[in-house]
């Protein structure tokens, strides 16, 4: 079977290929690479004409809803003002409807005038710089080939961008990483220029040339450097993105890395030269002389060509593609083998550990050591108490401001993950407290999972991560027997099978299948399987004798654009736990029309709903496919005891699944937020009319709805502020469905408020919802609309917010 490629979404185009400085870490003209000498020092129209095409095509094909294409060099501005606004304008026309340009240069800073400025306002260009620090750190390499600072011109650059005029055009900086400089010093500085972002980055360098030791540094000069910025950065509170520490941080939840340098996920990114031949990532030219090289170029290859390349291939198969060591390491999920050039060895190529593997551990621990974890209780000790509020790590606790963000509907990334960290509390509590209350069978699989949780940590918080292994314990607590063991078995052999220490579990199998949490599953007879994750991969051996070394149908993870990450969980057992029937393992048809969907319905939710977008980002990892409803209805659930899932029966069109999302996610926050703290009188058993429902609810009831309703309300007003003065049907139902959802949302938060049963810290979140909603009620509409709601309000039926 021909082997289908998977998707370019970043582009690196070579503008020009020289520069005008001369620093002597610089990977293009100081390393083993030397192909710049050979190439045009300026693109031709006709490369960026052809590049743009190739895009274009490729952003069809595969239905992008967004592609980030970076001008690089030498030095990018060095191509002029005239290339520069022909390779803009040849990309943002040469994409499909729909589909996004992020479009960014990256600059040492020195040519950045005000004249530039201006024209990457008009073409919607962002900016980032190289800067390594105050003076002193950065002159240590970034000099003019004449030894002139390029401190003070960088600088200004910089403040440049920091103009209110400029400010939304500065992407952020980029600081190589050089252990002579005092880490406290370089931080303040970047620090004190107030970016958007700043990456830290290891200086290139392979087991044939390694990166610079200083005597008396310690055995982890790299890590100890990255340390001690990570603590300014986190007593700072976080004050800009560092997409290294933001990638450690994420990798040890199970989530998405950021970067190329760390974690698991498969290259997606290709560079283009200016005689418009295809490359590699651009690291590799520290690794040997023409090391990127494809032997492909824009005029005669796709880049679907380009993504079958064995180079790019490789870095394209997660741990298959790593070395026995890398496969072994504990720290595996989160370090992804480090930078691929990073490997290079001349007796073996790429097939080792990166040159900075002792630094990537330790910075990887030292972070974990700050997230601070509770771990699995040790069999044979006390379990902890059944889920209650108490039982949630203080460390996991919301602030004040996070509550309130929470109460107006919204919730960014250090809230949720805030949420996250209770939630992965209570998880570990419950499954504590139903191996308890099940007699403590199974102890094998517990003290392997006890065991793993000190050796191995990332592997049990990515498997307990999984939103049906909290399903599985809520289950047996509640006495559903049905449910058994061979659960807590399974999460173990996952485990296992992560950590890949060569640790067995006997499994039980029924019906076929043996299904491993967040993996996948394999068919195997009946009876009792032993499973052994090895440093290779995994060993099943059934009771039959049988032995199985790969899974059958893995579970299959769809990487959107800016970093979310989604499972398409269509093989758990327990993924039943909707109030609506689950799909089967959908076909590869199936899984294609799921993929569009969701790339679509995320760039919706990016561009209608940004407050909401960064939390389903990183809250919502799972989601469950739905069986359609009746006539083909819109069906979309939220199980209270499946944390970071949703479930939903792929709607017809993008928008609704965007919607959807969003109003799901919402009754998924609402409930972590219910299990910390009491909103309303948990006795109060009287009954409440949602002014969208015919039947009466309990108060929870209403409450999630409200909340729920909040995002839906935004999301159609968003799309009503879009169609603003237009005429035509699109609009006009878009403006009835936003006079509707306001309405029925307003007065369901008066309901809450005058229930008489709210908590003090509930008639917070009624008083935040107000608020929310306040400026929507004051935008005026046609009365057209607002004779429609009143039509269907009075005409009360049983709506779901994508149908009314």
């Amino acid at each position: 079977m021909k082997p289908t490629p998977r998707p370019f979404t970043q582009f690196v185009v070579k503008v020009h290929s020289r520069c005008d400085l001369a620093c002597d870490h610089c990977y293009v003209y100081e390393h083993a690479d030397t192909s710049w000498r050979r190439r045009p020092k300026v693109i031709g129209r006709e490369v960026l004409d052809a590049v743009a095409e190739r895009i274009g095509e490729h952003a069809a094909a595969h239905r992008l809803p967004v592609v980030r294409v970076v001008l690089h060099g030498g030095e990018p501005l060095l191509a002029g003002p005239d290339r520069l606004r022909h390779a803009a304008e040849a990309l943002r026309a040469a994409l499909p409807p729909g589909c996004a340009l992020d479009l960014r240069i990256h600059t040492n800073g020195v040519q950045l005038s005000d004249a530039y400025c201006e024209l990457f306002a008009e073409l919607d260009v962002r900016i980032g710089i190289s800067l390594d620090g105050d003076r002193a750190s950065n002159d240590r390499h970034r000099r003019f080939a004449d030894g002139r600072s390029s401190h003070p011109m960088v600088l200004r650059a910089v403040q440049r961008l920091r103009r209110p005029e400029y400010r939304h055009l500065f992407a952020g900086l980029l600081c190589t990483v050089d252990i002579e400089n005092d880490p406290v010093a370089v931080y303040r500085a970047l620090a004190e220029l107030a970016p958007p972002a700043v990456d830290f980055l290891l200086p290139h360098a392979t087991w044939e040339e390694p990166p610079k030791r200083v005597a008396g540094s310690g055995g982890t000069p790299y890590a100890d450097w990255l340390l001690t910025v990570h603590a300014l950065w986190e007593e700072d509170g976080r004050p800009f993105a560092v997409r290294t520490f933001e990638s450690v941080h994420r990798t040890l939840r199970g989530l998405s890395s950021l970067t190329e340098s760390l974690g698991l996920e498969p290259s997606d990114l290709v560079v283009l030269e200016t005689d418009g031949s295809f490359e590699q990532a651009d690291s590799l030219k520290t690794a040997y002389d023409g090391a990127p090289e494809t032997g492909l170029d824009v005029f005669s290859h796709s880049l679907d060509q380009v993504a079958l390349h064995p180079g790019i291939a490789a870095r394209q198969t997660g741990t298959d593609g790593l070395s026995p060591t890398c496969r072994a390491c504990p720290v595996v999920r989160s370090c992804g083998g480090g930078l691929y050039a990073h490997r290079y060895r001349a007796d073996n190529g790429f097939d080792n550990p990166s040159v900075y593997c002792g630094d990537l551990m330790a910075l990887i621990n030292g972070i974990a050591g700050k997230d601070s974890p509770v771990s699995v209780p040790a069999p044979g000790g006390e379990p902890p108490l059944p889920p209650t509020a108490s039982t949630v790590a203080p460390a996991a606790a919301l602030t004040a401001a996070q509550l309130d963000e929470l109460a107006r509907g919204h919730g960014g990334e250090d809230t949720v993950r805030a949420l996250s960290r209770a939630q992965s509390a209570l998880t570990r509590a419950m499954l504590a407290a139903a191996w308890d209350a099940s007699g403590r069978g199974r102890a094998e699989a517990w003290a392997l999972l006890s065991e793993l949780d000190v050796a191995a940590p990332a592997a049990v918080d990515a498997v307990l991560a999984h939103p049906y292994a909290r399903a599985w314990a809520a289950r047996r607590l509640a006495g559903d027997l049905s449910v058994g063991l061979g659960g807590l078995a399974a999460l173990a052999a996952a485990a296992a099978v992560r950590a890949g220490r060569g640790d067995a579990v006997p499994v039980p199998v029924r019906g076929g299948w043996l299904h491993l949490p967040t993996l996948g599953r394999i068919a195997v007879p009946d009876g009792e399987a032993v499973v052994t994750g090895r440093a290779d991969g995994l060993e099943v051996r059934a009771s039959d004798g049988a032995v199985f070394t790969a899974l059958d149908q893995p579970l299959r993870r769809i990487r959107l654009a800016g970093g979310w990450t989604v499972a398409l969980e269509d093989l758990d057992p327990l993924r039943d736990s909707y109030d609506h029937p689950v799909t089967d393992r959908l076909s590869d048809g199936e899984l294609l029309g799921w993929t569009g969907a969701l790339r679509e319905a995320w760039e919706l939710l990016g561009r209608d709903l940004p407050q909401y977008a960064e939390g389903i980002r990183t809250g919502l990892a799972t989601v469950t496919p739905l069986r359609p409803g009746p006539d083909g209805r819109d069906v979309s659930s939220a199980a209270r005891q499946a944390y970071g899932a949703v479930g939903i029966a792929r709607p017809s069109t993008a928008p609704t699944l965007a919607l959807l999302l969003a109003h799901e996610f919402q009754h998924v926050k609402l409930g972590a937020v219910l299990d910390l703290f009491d909103l309303h009188d948990r006795a109060d058993d009287r009954l409440y009319f949602a002014p969208w429902r015919p039947d009466p609810r309990p108060l929870e009831g209403l409450l999630q709805g409200t909340y729920a309703h909040l995002a839906v309300t935004e999301y159609w007003g968003t799309r009503t502020a879009a169609y603003d003065g237009l005429p035509g049907e699109a609009a006009d139902r878009a403006r009835a469905r936003f006079a509707l959802w306001r309405r029925y949302t307003a007065e369901a938060v008066e309901r809450l408020a005058e229930s008489g049963a709210l908590t003090p810290l509930g008639r917070g979140f009624a008083d935040g919802m107000r608020e929310s909603l306040s400026p929507w009620l004051a935008v005026p509409l046609p009365a057209a609309a607002e004779r429609d709601a009143e039509r269907a309000r009075l005409e009360r039926g049983q709506l779901k917010p994508a149908e009314a």
